[in-house]
C-alpha cells in the first residue's frame, strides 16, 4: 500500500496515442516521487511543488477535463515555452524540435481553415506551473493541442518500465517488450 502510495503505481495502455513508444496493451509502471510526493487521492504535494518534468519525460497525470481519467504523454513544452505546430512541425520558442519518437500515420496536413488543430496550431506561451504535452502518434492523438497545459500538480508519475504487454490485436503476450525501459 506505502509501495502504491508514494513509490510506483501502475497503469495500463488503452490507446494507440503514445506508438511505438508504448503500444495498446502495454503495461507500465511509473515511479511517484521524480516531481515530489503527492498525499493519495489528491492533488495535494507533500513536497516537491514546484518540481516541473524535464522535456521528453513521459509522464501519467490526471486529465484536467475529468479527474478520474489517467492520460500517459509526452512533456514537449514547459513552463515560459512557446509552442508552435506548423504543417505537423513542432517548434520550441521559434525552434524546430525534432522528437526522435515521434510518428505520423497520415500523409495528409489538415489546415487551420479546416478548424483543425493537429497539424498547424498556436503559437501559445506555456503557463508557470504548467506543461505542453503530446502523444508520440502524432497523427492519432487527443493532447495538449486539443485541450490545452496540464498543471504540474496533475502529473502522478514518470513512466518507467514495461512489466507486461498484450497485443490486442492477436490476442497474444508480447514477450519482447516485457522489462523494457520506458524512454
Amino acid at each position: 500500500m506505502i509501495i502504491r502510495a508514494f513509490v510506483l503505481q501502475a497503469y495500463r495502455i488503452p490507446s494507440s496515442s503514445m506508438e511505438d513508444t508504448l503500444l495498446k496493451g502495454d503495461h507500465i509502471l511509473a515511479t511517484k516521487y521524480n516531481y515530489g510526493l503527492t498525499i493519495p487521492f489528491t492533488t495535494r504535494k507533500i513536497w516537491g511543488e514546484e518540481s516541473v518534468p524535464d522535456r521528453g519525460d513521459i509522464v501519467i497525470f490526471t486529465f484536467p477535463g475529468n479527474h478520474a481519467m489517467d492520460f500517459v504523454k509526452r512533456v514537449i513544452g514547459l513552463p515560459g515555452d512557446t509552442i508552435e505546430v506548423v504543417d505537423k512541425k513542432v517548434y520550441i520558442n521559434g525552434e524546430p524540435y525534432k522528437c526522435p519518437y515521434e510518428k505520423y500515420t497520415d500523409p495528409f496536413i489538415l489546415t487551420k481553415g479546416q478548424g483543425k488543430v493537429r497539424d498547424n496550431f498556436g503559437p501559445v506561451v506555456v503557463d508557470p506551473g504548467h506543461c505542453f504535452v503530446m502523444g508520440d502518434n502524432r497523427d492519432q492523438s487527443y493532447d495538449s493541442r486539443f485541450w490545452g497545459q496540464v498543471p504540474v500538480l496533475n502529473i502522478k508519475g514518470k513512466a518507467f518500465i514495461i512489466y507486461f504487454s498484450w497485443d490486442t490485436d492477436k490476442p497474444w503476450i508480447r514477450f519482447t517488450r516485457m522489462g523494457q525501459v520506458v524512454r
